[in-house]
């Protein structure tokens, strides 16, 4: 080393780059013209030299390399791994601010996204009861048959044993008042009003919704959906309508089908831990029972079907070019329909309160 420039000789190759010194304190520049091999190895021990020697903020010029050295040194830097994050630092009461400012602007524009998806559905939609020649009748069908056909029996089986939870815990807390025949009363308002279709929509949402998510999102990793515009298709009509017109069709059947499971296995667990018969159970059931806990139940079927539907979809034309995002957002959408499905399933419950229903 000389005037403070590092001078390097003869081979830098990996046989004996591992055996070479890399501290060289108060160098300001290396000369690499007496080097009359070098290969990747060597590349990186000069890179490497140079990124320590600069460490104190000083620009370590390289001097001497030819084109080729040059080439290969450069292909190496832009290849280096990346330096370790730095701690994180502690949050001031401003930063916590910003952060929930930032989560809260995000969380706005999500919305408004959503809405002005909403309305292209509903568009959609209107425009396919003008000319129902534009509505896929075979992708419908089949979307009928994936989210409603094929999910009949976990919603059979998880209402049959909600109506048995129901009716076992029931039984326990009004056998203490000897008041066990209104356990038919229970049930048929908590299953009929609020646990069927609100189940069953949380089993959609995680079942087909994120089904919706996948399979879009896939499409649009394979850039099938930007073939689509570019052909002139508008994925709206071909992706999505078909599929949450089918969850609005097929959901209400489900959720017939799940009330009608919860008050079966209600109806067992009475007729075996409180002894009411399948005859008594269902004289309560028609003489007590308003015809209002069913239709309010099966009113709010269409609006969680959207709602799952929409963002399933929604969250699926999001999906960028890796899996990462596929993944990340599939979880998203199964998270989010739930959450909007248990808000919904609220502002209903106080629309219906306040109407009296």
């Amino acid at each position: 080393m000389a005037d403070g420039r590092l001078f390097l000789s003869g081979s830098l190759l990996i046989d004996n780059v591992a055996t070479l010194e890399r501290r060289a304190q108060g160098a300001s520049a290396i000369d690499i013209a007496q080097v009359g091999h070098m290969d990747t190895a060597g590349a990186w021990y000069i890179v490497d030299m140079q990124k320590r020697l600069a460490s104190a903020g000083a620009d370590v010029p390289i001097y001497g390399a030819n084109e080729t050295q040059q080439q290969l040194i450069a292909l190496v830097r832009r290849n280096m791994p990346p330096d370790d994050a730095a701690l994180a630092k502690h949050l001031t009461l401003v930063d916590r601010v910003e952060v929930f400012g930032r989560k809260t602007a995000a969380s706005a524009r999500i919305a408004v996204e959503l809405t002005s998806f909403l309305g292209q559905v509903i568009a959609s939609l209107g425009a396919m009861v003008i000319h129902p020649r534009r509505l896929r009748l075979t992708s419908l069908v089949h979307h009928m048959q994936e989210v409603g056909w094929n999910a009949i029996p976990i919603v059979a089986l998880m209402s049959f044993l909600i109506g048995v939870v129901l009716a076992f815990q029931g039984s326990v807390q009004l056998r203490q008042f000897g008041a066990e025949v209104f356990v038919v009363d229970l049930i048929a308002i908590s299953v009929l009003r609020e646990l069927g279709i609100l189940l069953t929509s949380i089993i959609v949402a995680g079942r087909s919704g994120s089904a919706y998510t996948a399979a879009i999102g896939s499409m649009k990793m394979r850039e099938e959906v930007d073939a689509m515009r570019t052909l002139g298709l508008d994925p709206i009509d071909i992706l999505v309508v078909p599929r949450v017109l089918a969850l609005m069709l097929m959901l209400p059947v489900l959720g017939l089908i799940s009330d009608i499971s919860g008050l079966l296995g209600g109806a067992m667990m009475s007729w075996i831990e409180l002894g009411v018969s399948p005859a008594v159970f269902q004289a309560r059931l028609v003489s007590n029972t308003d015809v209002w806990h069913f239709l309010v139940g099966m009113i709010k079927a269409p609006f969680f079907a959207m709602i799952i539907g929409i963002i399933g979809c929604y969250e699926g034309l999001k999906v960028g070019g890796n899996a990462e995002s596929l993944g990340r957002l599939t979880s998203t959408s199964v998270v989010l329909s739930i959450f909007m499905v248990i808000v919904a399933d609220a502002m209903f419950s106080v629309v219906f309160a306040l109407i009296g229903i």
